[in-house]
C-alpha cells in the first residue's frame, strides 16, 4: 500500500495538502483533476495531481520568505489575552509515563476549500478526521478520513533531524523561553508569502494537531505575542459550532482565527473567513475554512481510540 508522507512539512494545512495530493495520485489517472486544499493564491498554488507536484509542493515551501514590516504590531488585546492562553497551558497537566512506542491521537472535525478541475473553488461540508501520530516519531502513523477516502491509511514516518518534526519527543526539546520559542518559529515556518504568516500558521498548526507539552504550549503562545498583525475576534464559531475568543490574522484576502474557550483558554479550532471579495470564488464575509479539535490523548498503538 502506498503510504501518505509526512517529511519534512509542518503539520495541519501543508500535510493536509499533502494527503490529499497523494491520496489523488493513489486513486486517480496521473492527469485527472480532483480536490486540493485551497488558501488563496499565494497560500495554497492548487497544482495538478501528478507526482511531480509533490515536488513542486514541497519546493514552494521551502524558499526564504520577508517579514511583513507593513502590518502592526500585535495589538494591546492580543498580547494579553495570548499571555491569558499561556498560562492556562502552563497550568495543564502533562501526560504522564507517556511512552517511546505510543501514539498521540487527534479527533477532529472541520472542511476546507477544495478545487475540483476547472470549476470555482466551494468549501468541503464538515467531516471527522482521526489521526494517530508515533510519540518519537519512529513508527508510521495512520489517517482515518472517510470522508477523504482515507480509511486508516499509513502516514510515513517523518523524517529524523528536521526541526519541523512534531512528534512529542520532539516537542519536548524545543525552547521554554518565549524570545528562543519565536527564534525557532522564525527559523523553522515555511509556505507563506511573509515571515510574520508563516509563523501565525505553525503556531495554528501546532495548536491544531500536535500534543504540545505544556511548558513549551507557554512559550509558543507568548512567541505568538511578537507575531506582527495579530488581535482579537471576540465571538468566533469552530467548525463544531463552538463560539469562543480568538487571536486573528489576516492575509491574502482572509482573516485566520485560532479559537480558544472564554473560559479555560483551551484551543477550540479554526476558522477562516474572505474579509474581501476572492477572485477564486469567495465573497467577503462567507467562511472559507474551519476546523475543530474534539479530542486529544495518548494510546497504545495506532487504529486505537481512548
Amino acid at each position: 500500500m502506498t503510504r501518505l508522507p509526512e517529511h519534512d512539512l509542518p503539520p495541519g494545512r501543508h500535510r493536509l495538502l499533502k494527503e490529499h495530493l497523494m491520496t489523488e495520485i493513489r486513486r486517480t489517472a496521473p492527469i485527472a483533476p480532483a480536490p486540493t486544499p485551497a488558501r488563496g493564491p499565494s497560500r495554497w498554488k492548487r497544482p495538478a495531481l501528478v507526482a511531480a507536484a509533490v515536488t513542486a509542493v514541497v519546493a514552494a515551501l521551502t524558499v526564504a520568505l520577508p517579514s511583513d514590516e507593513s502590518a502592526p504590531p500585535a495589538s494591546k488585546e492580543a498580547v494579553a489575552l495570548l499571555e491569558d492562553i499561556a498560562l492556562a497551558a502552563e497550568r495543564t497537566p502533562a501526560p504522564a509515563g507517556v511512552r517511546d512506542d505510543q501514539f498521540v491521537y487527534i479527533k477532529s472535525e472541520g472542511g476546507w476549500t477544495v478545487h475540483e478541475g476547472d470549476g470555482p473553488a466551494r468549501l468541503q461540508p464538515v467531516h471527522q478526521r482521526e489521526v494517530w501520530l508515533s510519540v518519537d516519531g519512529s513508527r508510521e502513523g495512520m489517517l482515518h478520513s472517510p470522508y477523504d477516502r482515507s480509511d486508516h491509511a499509513p502516514l510515513e514516518k517523518p523524517t529524523p533531524g528536521v526541526p519541523s518534526n512534531t512528534d512529542y519527543r520532539h516537542l519536548q526539546t524545543l525552547p521554554t523561553d518565549p524570545d528562543a520559542m519565536y527564534e525557532w518559529l522564525d527559523s523553522v515556518s515555511e509556505g507563506s508569502d511573509s515571515k510574520d504568516e508563516a509563523n501565525f500558521v505553525l503556531v495554528g498548526d501546532l495548536a491544531r494537531e500536535s500534543l504540545m507539552p505544556p511548558a513549551q504550549a507557554a512559550a509558543l503562545y507568548r512567541a505568538a505575542a511578537r507575531i506582527r498583525g495579530v488581535f482579537v475576534v471576540d465571538d468566533a464559531v469552530d467548525a463544531a459550532g463552538r463560539h469562543g475568543v480568538a487571536v486573528a490574522r489576516i492575509d491574502d484576502g482572509e482573516r485566520v482565527e485560532l479559537i480558544f474557550d472564554r473560559e479555560t483558554k483551551e484551543f477550540l479550532g479554526e476558522r477562516e473567513v474572505a474579509v474581501e471579495d476572492l477572485s477564486w470564488g469567495f465573497e467577503k464575509g462567507e467562511v472559507t475554512g474551519r476546523f475543530a479539535v474534539l479530542e486529544r490523548a495518548v494510546v497504545d498503538r495506532a487504529g486505537q481510540r481512548p
